[in-house]
């Protein structure tokens, strides 16, 4: 790839799908179908939103380690990003992502304890297209 971040920013941003992977408490990965990120800073940060009370946010307290994935099943090509999740509950961090409508999910709005941010941070990550895979920094 010539330009790494564009090439994967570029990709992640067609998506409609995300996923993203846990540890659990006996060290086994846990992956869950997200909506996409609600922003994106470059290819080394992602924002999710998600509930406070769900099994993953516990997980990442736990355990940071984390991974996500996006794939286009129409061309059979996917990338990869392993990295650190930290969960936010600050009011400009949830401010930040919120969207109208989000209010189906979280009835309190913007302050509501059960909706928080999950941050990625990526570190690196490996892309897979036309039958070759390719590992790369961030």
């Amino acid at each position: 790839m010539r330009d790494v971040e564009k090439t994967i920013g570029n990709f992640i941003e067609k998506r409609n799908v995300s996923f993203i992977s846990s540890i659990d408490e006996q060290g086994f990965p846990n992956t869950k179908a997200m909506l996409p990120p609600r922003k994106m800073e470059g290819i080394k940060t992602f924002y999710f939103t998600t509930n406070t009370s769900s099994m993953r946010v516990s997980q990442y307290r736990e355990c940071p380690n984390a991974c996500i994935y996006f794939c286009d099943t129409r061309f059979y090509r996917g990338v990869m990003l392993r990295g650190t999740v930290e969960v936010l509950e600050d009011e400009e961090s949830k401010k930040m992502i919120w969207k109208d409508g989000d209010t189906m999910y979280y009835p309190q709005g913007v302050t509501d304890p059960d909706y928080c941010v999950l941050k990625f941070t990526a570190k690196d990550g490996r892309y897979y297209s036309n039958f070759h895979s390719e590992s790369f920094e961030v």
